[in-house]
């Protein structure tokens, strides 16, 4: 073999690709029903636009991104996440001078961190989410955190907890990061290097350290700091959640890494992901617009690692759809010169069954008969159509039903309708 794929990438071969569409398509129709539109985004944007919307001092814009020179001299970059994009659309097109909010969703979209390749976590890697731009409201951020939790339970994931924060506004944080300050000051030279260059650029993502959790866990309460909108707004947050029916933990603990955030954020956690725990996350960014060069606009929004759900899926043991196999495979009968002319005809009714939205294939290999009936087992294949000399001459075709073992005999402009009939009868 020439080469194998590249450290922290994965291929998805067919059964998987199955799992992976059943949670797409679930995904679209959640977001669908809920008013959001679908938005796709280049997979390589202006590297400033990470650096002045996800934040200079954070982890991926410092160490994780895929950043390169093009032909022109312009420094471009990978795309580590997805709001930042999909703010850079919605200024770019002039979606914020219409009628607000504007709701958006995207599914499975590849995204690069040059990071250490863990359970779940690759360096190319997909992501879902969601955002809404427009919308001040508290029930915007009980909205998405609801549809986020909706979605996990249509799925048959069962758990999994959502833990929810504020980290509030502009006006209230300054005093709480002294406080922070104050509370770390005494122990820098027991913390990570990581933690040391937080204490003077970013002290709220002290919090955020896997490493020294146990300091931060004594760290003062940033829910005890907000200011009276803030703490109203939380307030509000947690009872439109109530009303929906989702259930939630308070975690002063949750941050998230990235700088756009204000007030509202949130995490959904699941235990069988062990220390990389996070499922989902998200909040409310309501100054990145703004930091992009549009107007002050109030946003709330998540993302979801696709590998990282598909992964927890699997070891809660949910039950996925994998490749759903064949609707009819043609097998060809007979000699050489009889296999040559059956062969013409087996092509002819697979465009068919095709054109009519029936699965269908044919064999390309030159088996035998009963080598051909061993391969449509192993597609698998619910039915078999038989096209022999005899069939020929006649104008039919031999269709078996590999799973109750019957046979019939049917004219050729017969065996869609005929397909379509038992397949009702007794679907899968």
């Amino acid at each position: 073999m020439l080469t194998g794929r590249p450290r922290g990438t994965n291929d998805i071969l067919p059964d998987e690709a199955a799992r992976w569409r059943h949670v797409e398509s679930l995904y679209r129709r959640t977001f669908l029903c809920a008013g959001y539109g679908e938005i796709r985004t280049p997979v390589f944007e202006h590297t400033e636009l990470f650096q002045r919307g996800v934040g200079a001092d954070t982890d991926i814009v410092e160490k994780e991104m895929y950043s390169f020179t093009d032909r022109g001299g312009r420094s471009v970059t990978l795309r580590p996440e997805g709001t930042a994009p999909v703010v850079r659309a919605y200024l770019e097109h002039g979606l914020h001078g219409q009628p607000q909010p504007i709701k958006l969703f995207y599914v499975s979209s590849p995204m690069f961190r040059y990071d250490r390749p863990q359970a779940g976590r690759y360096r190319q890697f997909h992501q879902a989410g969601a955002e809404v731009f427009g919308a001040a409201d508290p029930a915007a951020d009980a909205e998405v955190i609801a549809l986020a939790a909706g979605f996990f339970r249509a799925l048959g994931l069962r758990g999994f907890s959502v833990r929810l924060n504020s980290i509030g506004c502009p006006g209230c944080r300054p005093a709480y990061r002294e406080r922070l300050r104050t509370y770390y000051a005494p122990h820098l030279g027991a913390v990570c290097d990581d933690c040391r260059r937080r204490f003077e650029q970013n002290p709220l993502r002290l919090l955020d350290c896997k490493r020294d959790r146990a300091l931060a866990a004594g760290a003062p309460s940033v829910l005890e700091h907000l200011c009276g909108d803030c703490a109203s707004h939380f307030r509000a947050v947690q009872e439109y959640l109530h009303d929906l029916g989702v259930d939630f933990v308070l975690d002063p603990g949750i941050v998230r890494g990235l700088d756009y955030y204000t007030r509202t954020v949130f995490e959904v956690v699941h235990g069988q992901l062990g220390a990389q725990s996070s499922l989902c996350g998200g909040g409310r960014y309501d100054g990145l617009v703004e930091a992009c060069g549009g107007p002050p606009t109030p946003a709330v929004g998540f993302a979801l690692g696709m590998e990282r759900l598909l992964l927890t899926l699997q070891q809660e043991g949910v039950a996925l759809p994998v490749s759903g196999g064949l609707d009819v495979f043609v097998a060809i009968a007979g000699g050489a010169g009889e296999a040559d002319q059956a062969r013409r005809a087996a092509a002819v009714l697979v465009a068919r069954l095709r054109a009519e939205g029936v699965s269908a294939d044919m064999d390309l290999a030159g088996r035998s008969l009963k080598a051909q009936m061993r391969y449509a087992a192993k597609y698998p294949a619910r039915f078999v159509a038989i096209m022999g000399e005899e069939e020929l001459a006649r104008g039919t075709v031999a269709l078996r039903d590999m799973e109750r073992g019957t046979q019939e005999e049917l004219s050729l402009g017969a065996v869609v309708e005929r397909v379509r009939a038992l397949r009702a009868a007794c679907p899968d």
